[in-house]
């Protein structure tokens, strides 16, 4: 199972992107880390975290649609380092603002939206590079991988976020979040890929992006994982902004069980994504994605439930590895059946439905937590999703068997 997991390794500019990516996601798990301890602390109200995450995510409305158009049409390499200048700048705002005193919540919200509007832009350009740096059947491992780095990013990011804080230095884990948006600047300047073809007709990002909708929507191995995406963001995702309010606010363990949380998230999610692929070859794609949609419900409700530190650790890593199999297997699903020449825009979509429907979930639970608190948000949470599934399979068993079909006749994927 492990030489499926890390067979796309073997690839030098793939090898390269992820690494990149992997110092890229410590530095913004730090950042993260550190805005949520910052706007607990400073505001006791857990409807900062919902907003922050909104400003986040919904530039993406934007953000997504223009990345998949530029994707699509000029070099990604080139456009993904680009972005990235752009959001070292914006983590260099957060740190100096600290560092003389001048931040607010509403600055880090601010700042966080322009950052969120880069990144948007960028991950659909990276997403739809990734098929083209392996072998069409490493696409899941190579999915995977993008997964696992993100979420190994999680395990170091906090883990270095929680010695910075422990001297009490915010504004340090912005500026080593700004150098790691440089070195994949540097980094993706020897990352390669093979020529491909490109549209050159006048940039119409709304009407390029209407027409790639109306193809996904057409490909219910497009259009089921969108909506998909869309449900868990709306429910479960929210799980993630509400951390530091479940560790500070009702476990009453501090900004060190805030970084304990996060990592425990990250460890679970690390594991699976290393072992999922060798799972999925082994039976198959939509196995693993079901049973990785039933275990999110069990650990979502543990986590709800949990009296003691230890307890939400344990449940959060369980809620990890489950959440990225649940979003790897609806990513790979998207990345096997989008056309060549809708890819980046297609996945844009992908991206657009996650951005939009995750924020507006953070905001509503965040709001609902500041009266119920979040151990009641996060148990009704579980609950629906388990409604949503159930219906779902009741009502179109289908849905499932066209996440997991072969995009064309005869064709050997993955675990098929």
């Amino acid at each position: 199972m492990a030489s499926v997991s890390f067979a796309p390794l073997a690839h030098r500019s793939f090898a390269l992107a992820l690494t990149s990516s992997l110092i890229s996601s410590t530095g913004t798990w730090m950042q993260t880390v550190a805005l949520g301890i910052y706007l607990t602390e400073s505001t006791h109200d857990a409807i900062w975290l919902g907003l922050v995450t909104m400003a986040a995510w919904l530039p993406a409305i934007i953000g997504a649609p223009i990345g998949g158009v530029m994707g699509d049409r000029v070099n990604r390499q080139h456009w993904i380092q680009s972005m990235n200048v752009v959001m070292a700048l914006t983590a260099c705002t957060l740190a100096v603002a600290k560092f003389t005193h001048h931040l607010s919540p509403p600055l880090c919200c601010y700042v966080v939206a322009v950052e969120g509007l880069c990144s948007s832009a960028s991950w659909a350009a990276w997403q739809s590079l990734m098929p083209d740096l392996v072998e069409r059947d490493e696409v899941l491992a190579a999915v995977s991988l993008g997964s696992a780095q993100f979420n190994l990013g999680r395990i170091i990011g906090p883990l270095c976020a929680s010695v910075l804080l422990a001297v009490g230095s915010i504004g340090l884990c912005f500026a080593c979040n700004a150098a790691s948006f440089v070195v994949v600047v540097v980094m993706f300047a020897f990352v390669t890929s093979p020529a491909r073809e490109r549209l050159k007709t006048k940039v119409r990002p709304f009407v390029e992006t209407f027409a790639a909708a109306r193809v996904a929507w057409s490909l219910r191995g497009c259009r089921n994982p969108i909506l998909g995406v869309a449900a868990v963001a709306l429910i479960v995702s929210p799980f993630i902004s509400l951390v530091s309010a479940m560790s500070i606010l009702t476990l009453h363990a501090g900004k060190v069980g805030t970084a304990w949380l996060v990592t425990a998230q990250g460890v679970g999610a690390v594991i699976a994504a290393i072992t999922l692929p060798g799972v999925a070859k082994r039976t198959s794609r939509i196995l693993v994605l079901r049973s990785s949609l039933a275990t999110m419900i069990a650990a979502l409700a543990l986590y709800a439930l949990s009296p003691t530190l230890l307890t939400a650790a344990f449940a959060l890593g369980v809620l990890g590895g489950s959440y990225v199999g649940t979003l790897t297997g609806l990513n790979t699903s998207v990345q096997l059946h989008a056309p060549m020449g809708e890819r980046s825009r297609i996945l844009a979509l992908y991206t657009l439905s996650l951005s939009i429907f995750y924020p507006l979930g953070a905001l509503v639970q965040s709001a609902f937590a500041r009266t119920y608190g979040v151990r009641a948000v996060t148990l009704v949470a579980a609950g629906a999703l388990l409604c949503t599934v159930g219906t779902v399979s009741v009502a179109h068993p289908r849905f499932w068997r066209e996440i997991g079909a072969s995009p064309t006749p005869g064709a050997q994927m993955l675990a098929d």
